[in-house]
């Protein structure tokens, strides 16, 4: 299954070191929303004005107690709809 076949409620994962870049305000800048691994659930699927050909999924991650986190806008590169094994990195 690919990233384009999802849709909302279908768990993802972090694929990659995902930040804040600003785009949530009550985050710090730069601060750390998803280490790679990370189970998230996507909320929405859609596209950005300035960038109509690509895709963005707007995930909420989940924290170590399992509670999930704010939307957070994701690149199809940041995610993996399949649990990777992530040890060591």
């Amino acid at each position: 299954m690919t990233l384009e076949q999802l849709n909302p409620g279908d768990r993802v994962y972090a694929a990659s070191h995902i930040y804040n870049d600003g785009g949530i305000p009550e985050i710090p800048d730069d601060a750390l929303l998803a280490e790679p691994g990370t189970r998230g659930v996507i909320v929405e699927t859609g596209h950005l004005e300035e960038a109509p050909e690509r895709i963005v999924f707007l995930v909420r991650f989940e924290d170590s107690e399992m509670n999930l986190g704010p939307p957070t806008g994701c690149w199809p590169e940041e995610l993996s709809p399949t649990e990777l094994d992530f040890g060591g990195e």
